[in-house]
């Protein structure tokens, strides 16, 4: 006996739907006869992404990027993202041109960050969180709850170079013009979305980054030491530590 994913009657509600929005004789065969069943494997796709399809300058960025790339389909799939008008007009465009891509394509993972805080997203894979250490922040915690409007950021995979064992005010001072420092919401969802697209952990071990983001005493939040489980922390004074580098991403 063959083994089927959908019942004859679910089969003939999905046929009687293709056929109320126009297929006809010709069309099916089309899909039938398509080359490695990509016409059918493309309406899946669609179907699981909620009917968006990438643009021009997507599908570039991802065949620039590879695997260093979590665009809106992936945040679909992976996060559960359900992504209004608006956010689509917004990320519509990549904003890096593509010579900068290429640069870093490597070393960055371009990222389409949705307006997710760290606890959605903490609340949504709670599995890939240290949960039992990062407590403080769930109650009162405000860079914990904070998101911005949607958009692209092309996240270094790495701490900054030489940043190791620099309070924060010398790692601030290391940044070129073209860097900026991400927030713990950019960070921890590029760090999230990338494993759970790719399977890889970024920040492993015991490395850790600072991020722009500060608690409730001023004191910068750094994350990382993703061998097993993402944690979340900050440093009293925000001093220079021997495995605490500092995150940056570049400026569109």
């Amino acid at each position: 006996m063959v083994s089927r994913n959908l019942s004859v009657h679910k089969e003939h509600e999905i046929l009687l739907k293709l056929e109320d929005a126009g297929i006809d004789d010709m069309l099916a065969q089309k899909i039938i006869d398509s080359k490695s069943n990509y016409l059918a494997k493309k309406i899946v796709r669609l179907v699981k992404n909620g009917g968006y399809e990438s643009t021009a300058s997507q599908l570039r960025a991802r065949d620039i990027m590879g695997k260093n790339f979590f665009g809106i389909e992936e945040a679909i799939e992976c996060l559960r993202v359900e992504p209004t008008d608006q956010q689509l007009a917004l990320l519509s465009s990549i904003p890096f041109p593509e010579g900068v891509l290429a640069l870093v394509k490597r070393t960055h993972t371009l990222v389409a960050v949705f307006p997710l805080s760290i606890l959605e997203i903490r609340k949504r894979k709670r599995e890939l969180f240290e949960l039992y250490k990062n407590d403080w922040y769930a109650e009162s915690e405000m860079f914990a709850r904070e998101s911005k409007e949607a958009s692209w950021q092309l996240v270094c995979n790495y701490p900054y170079d030489d940043s190791f064992s620099r309070s924060w005010v010398r790692q601030e001072g290391l940044l070129c013009q073209m860097d900026d420092i991400p927030s713990a919401q950019v960070m921890v969802y590029t760090i999230i979305g990338h494993y759970l697209a790719t399977h890889e952990r970024l920040f492993k071990g015991d490395i850790f980054v600072r991020t722009s983001s500060v608690n409730s005493e001023g004191y910068h939040i750094q994350v990382g030491g993703f061998s097993d489980r993402l944690d979340i922390n900050y440093t009293i004074g925000d001093g220079p530590i021997y495995h605490l580098g500092l995150a940056s991403s570049r400026r569109a």
